[in-house]
């Protein structure tokens, strides 16, 4: 196991490599230091003396991948990719055009973020296989294909038609929570409410088809029927045998999205206007402040391929039949 991992994440070098030379390619090459200044200082009328000033208080006045001007080391390392890319496999993420501390941004708005995406993440998982269960449990009958078409249509919809829809009817006309904000400790609960309950409905329609295709291709087995065969109840079959079987798959889709959990829903949190890392990203791009942006892209590969890892993990421990050499 333990080879395993070291050879995942060995793995996982060059895929970080490509993202991080692809995001800088994307921001140096494509979009100059001397575009972004133009963008920044507003305008296409901007004197040079300005956009040189700006990129030198930014230190992107420095050449890109190699300087030829400087000592032995620094032909390297006194470059734009050094100093703006490289770093950031030390998680070094600096400061953003408008001078912020990136990492100090992070660390203070992940916990905004996941104080919705727990929530929604937890009951969410509840909610939608207890409501697989049930259209399981009834499958054939009239509620059964009720269920489906309704997940159906659920899923159907854009999910900023359940961020509109609940604020119009949870917030303004009923007038029971917030429409959007956020506070610290317990009135916290309060703006979080709605967010979480639209998170967990607009997720019901694909999650529950999802697992209810997988309870239904556990009952279609052979150890389903000895169990029947045994006298064994409709209800202590599905939820003593079928449940424990299908649940193998559905660690392995749940936990990669553990890690993208800090990175924020960028939809829920600018809607409803959680300072999370999802509104810091939206923030960022709309002043086109790309430090932010490589930063966040750069975190959220990290996260996303630690999610594959411990999904892989997760396999093994949830079915002993794998084994992971």
């Amino acid at each position: 196991m333990i080879a395993y991992i070291i050879r995942r994440l060995l793995y996982a070098i060059p895929i970080l490599i490509g993202v991080n030379l692809l995001t800088f390619a994307l921001f140096f090459f494509v979009n100059s230091p001397d575009d972004m200044a133009r963008v920044h200082l507003g305008g296409k009328r901007v004197t040079p003396e300005a956009i040189e000033k700006w990129k030198e208080d930014r230190g992107y006045n420095k050449p890109l991948l190699y300087n030829a001007a400087g000592d032995s080391g620094a032909k390297l390392t006194d470059t734009i990719f050094f100093k703006h890319s490289l770093r950031l496999f030390a998680l070094e993420f600096g400061r953003s055009d408008n001078g912020r501390n990136i990492g100090y941004d992070i660390r203070q708005r992940m916990w905004p973020s996941l104080a919705i995406a727990l929530p929604i993440f937890i009951v969410g998982i509840l909610v939608h296989i207890t409501f697989a269960m049930l259209l399981a449990f009834f499958r054939g009958s009239y509620l059964d294909t009720a269920g489906v078409v309704l997940c159906v249509v659920m899923m159907s919809v854009s999910a900023l038609f359940y961020v509109i829809g609940g604020q119009y009817l949870v917030s303004m006309l009923l007038r029971l929570v917030p429409v959007s904000g956020y506070d610290v400790g317990m009135d916290a609960v309060k703006f979080l409410a709605l967010p979480v309950l639209v998170g967990v409905v607009s997720g019901i329609g694909a999650s529950t088809r999802l697992y209810r295709t997988l309870f239904l291709e556990e009952i279609g087995k052979d150890y389903v029927r000895t169990a029947r065969a045994k006298g064994l109840s409709e209800l202590r079959v599905l939820f003593r045998h079928v449940l424990k079987n299908a649940m193998i798959p559905i660690p392995t889709g749940v936990v990669v999205v553990i890690p993208l959990l800090f990175t924020g829903s960028l939809i829920m949190e600018s809607f409803f206007g959680i300072p999370g890392l999802g509104s810091y990203t939206i923030d960022a791009i709309n002043s086109q402040d790309f430090a932010i942006v490589r930063a966040m892209v750069f975190l959220g590969s990290v996260l996303y391929i630690l999610g594959l890892i411990l999904t892989d993990i997760t396999y093994t421990l949830v079915d002993p039949r794998v084994r992971l050499s």
